[in-house]
């Protein structure tokens, strides 16, 4: 089992855990105390301060599976996983925070699909919506099952009870306090998760010796590895075997584009720092609503600066103790086990529980925030959009808290299901996949919206419809019992080619945009307000009056 490893707790260690848990769900709760209205549940009232925002945003991209899956990846695969970090947030978390979420911050929007209606059309709102609320109820599900599964091995639990144990401390305070206890608790989780991880990192440095001595290691590692791998192979291959002086690729932060690992350069650069980035930073609902909180536009902006400092730490935290397992214990059978392995090697008693809080947080800050914008998109989105047009602040307060208890039962009952699915069935990879089938396109749709004033909301709806389909046939064929089926080769080489699923979606929907906005009548002045070179000049009240004559004439059409 996966943290089988961290299995030997004592009543130290579950001291620290519980008082963790008892800090974080008491302030939740004293939180959601306050809340009296729609707004102030689903954006905090916007009153939420930058560097709460950006330790919320941190500890949100961070969940509890990654500080596994992070550190396992790069006992597997090397130190190229960090790019994830360095090249896939933190350039896309800067230009976003210098030109598209001050702007977002100024328009007084909920939610990133209203936006896209305020700008376009209800259609292209509309399938935006349920897609973020596909992907978000699904990932509840996936990500209470991965972490169910990690919990059982720690507390010897079974998974069904770790489930439930989950949801209800999550489902807790984020019912009842809304964003404003998701950031708050989020700052606290972002502290315990970097010093947990910092702990690992820092007494594994030392029991291996320094870098110098890491880096000595795991050159030695990596060329046993590669001597073993050519005894097992054929002549004829062994001849094409690499050179044993070649850069050392566990260490190395660009891979070939042929690499067996999942990280090519080419599907780094052009698939994640290009697309699925800067999708994710600025178009991600979980992700941009915490910055629709802030207090003013330029908090929203400072906020995401913050959050770009701190992930600069991230990758050295989270994958360097990978590569430290690597060569302190360089014959795992699996990467997954890298890090519980090296927790119970390095880590006194008490530490081990300050570790666990560490995992604990990182799972319980990706929960609670995919509940929340969940629950935004349903209330905003769907109900008020289309059932109930007059609901006041003070119902939406309800039936956002109803739509978060829902979710949750949701979540639950889909984690439920998951295990009784075998880990053959391919539902894992469908739903790790799900992000890049339809980001890609939709980050399309908003940089063209925003950046361009002859997009129009005609081409925008085909096109994102267009972009999200190419994405699921790439994916569909590169499955190897479609390929072999038809009797084609698969189309992508690579573990995992998500990266390349998004560049092409992307390209996709980009052309058909072009292509049929210039062929179709430009939109209205409403609608042009909310293109970025016309609107620096606005302020929220300009806006406000616009939202209200895009929707007005949106009805009217309709």
């Amino acid at each position: 089992m996966i943290l089988a490893a961290t299995s030997q707790l004592t009543t130290p260690d579950y001291i620290v855990i519980l008082l963790y848990l008892a800090g974080t769900i008491g302030i939740g709760i004293a939180i959601g105390r306050k809340m009296k209205t729609g707004s102030e549940f689903f954006l905090g009232g916007r009153q939420l301060p930058w560097w709460a925002i950006g330790m919320s945003l941190v500890a949100t991209d961070i969940g509890g599976t990654d500080i596994i899956g992070v550190g396992g990846a790069a006992y597997t695969h090397g130190l190229a996983v960090a790019n994830f970090e360095w090249i896939g947030c933190i350039p896309a978390m800067i230009i976003g925070a210098f030109l598209f979420i001050p702007f977002f911050y100024r328009t007084g929007v909920f939610t990133i699909p209203e936006y896209l209606e305020r700008r376009y059309n209800v259609g292209v709102r509309t399938v935006m919506a349920i897609c973020w609320l596909l992907f978000m109820a699904c990932n509840l599900g996936i990500m209470l099952l991965a972490s169910a599964k990690m919990m059982s091995a720690v507390f010897g639990w079974n998974e069904p009870l770790c489930i439930l144990v989950t949801a209800v401390l999550v489902g807790a305070y984020t019912c009842v306090g809304g964003l404003a206890a998701v950031v708050y608790t989020d700052m606290i989780q972002c502290t315990v998760m970097i010093i947990g991880c910092l702990l690992v990192l820092v007494l594994g440095i030392i029991e291996v010796g320094g870098f110098e001595e890491l880096q000595n290691r795991l050159a030695e590692v990596e060329a046993r590895k590669l001597e073993e791998a050519r005894g097992e192979n054929e002549p004829e291959i062994n001849e094409e075997a690499p050179p044993a002086d070649r850069p050392l690729e566990r260490t190395s932060l660009l891979l070939p584009a042929d690499t067996t690992s999942p990280f090519p350069w080419t599907g780094i650069y052009f698939g994640l720092a290009l697309i699925l980035s800067p999708a994710y930073w600025i178009g991600n609902q979980a992700i941009v609503q915490r910055s629709l909180g802030a207090k003013s536009d330029f908090e929203a902006k400072a906020s995401y600066i913050w959050g770009a400092l701190l992930k600069n730490i991230i990758p050295i935290i989270v994958a360097v103790p990978g590569l430290v397992a690597m060569a302190l214990l360089p014959d795992l059978e699996s990467g997954d086990t890298a890090i519980p392995s090296l927790v119970n090697r390095l880590l006194p008693v008490g530490l081990r529980g300050l570790f666990v809080a560490a995992f604990l947080a990182a799972l319980m800050s990706s929960v609670d925030s995919y509940l929340n914008s969940a629950a935004t998109i349903v209330s905003n989105d769907l109900y008020k959009r289309f059932v109930n047009r007059n609901v006041t602040d003070e119902q939406l307060l309800t039936i956002g808290r109803a739509t978060t208890l829902a979710l949750v039962i949701w979540a639950v009952i889909f984690a439920f299901l998951l295990t009784l699915a075998s880990e053959s069935s391919g539902i894992y990879a469908i739903f790790q996949t799900l992000m890049a089938f339809f980001q890609g396109p939709a980050f399309a749709v908003l940089l063209f919206g925003m950046l361009w004033k002859r997009a129009t909301g005609k081409a925008a709806f085909i096109a994102l419809l267009c972009g999200i389909a190419t994405s699921i046939m790439l994916y569909i064929l590169s499955q190897v019992a479609v390929t072999d089926a038809l009797g084609w080769e698969p189309l992508f080489r690579i573990q995992e080619p998500f990266l390349y699923f998004s560049v092409w979606a992307f390209l996709v929907t980009a052309f058909l945009l072009v292509l049929i906005s210039l062929i179709t009548p430009i939109e209205s002045d409403v609608k042009l307000k909310y293109v970025f070179h016309r609107a620096k000049s606005l302020d929220k009240t300009d806006f406000s009056a616009a939202a209200g004559l895009s929707i007005a004439a949106e009805e009217t059409n309709t």
